[in-house]
């Protein structure tokens, strides 16, 4: 996968939404838990574990809404076959361009495909 594909797809399945989304959510979070903690006479170590909590969960939801996708249904798992009919059928050619560069692959003597 080339990075343009990759990071096309990355914006169609939201992993940058998610991102900012869970970055401006966590900033909140951690600016709450800085204000009101100390107010509770709560440790400063809980403090670093809602950064720590937060750090570890980034990855994790970026892995999530790579995976699956909220619709009005619900959570459903994200499905690349989708995608690729979805495409097929809004290009009626696309299998015909597809077979045409496939066929057009240079053979050598023995019949075997080659590359060049």
């Amino acid at each position: 996968m080339s990075n343009r594909n990759f990071f096309a797809e990355l914006k169609r399945r939201n992993v940058y939404k998610v991102a900012v989304a869970y970055a401006v959510v966590s900033w909140l979070l951690i600016q709450v838990a800085t204000q009101v903690f100390p107010f509770f006479e709560i440790p400063n170590w809980a403090v670093q574990m809602v950064v720590v909590a937060l750090v570890i969960g980034f990855p994790i939801a970026l892995v999530l809404s790579w995976a699956f996708e909220l619709t009005s249904e619900g959570i459903k798992r994200e499905n690349e076959d989708l995608h690729l009919r979805s495409i097929a059928s809004r290009s009626p050619s696309f299998l015909l361009k597809t077979s045409v560069t496939i066929d057009r692959t240079p053979t050598s003597p023995m019949g075997s495909r080659t590359r060049f």
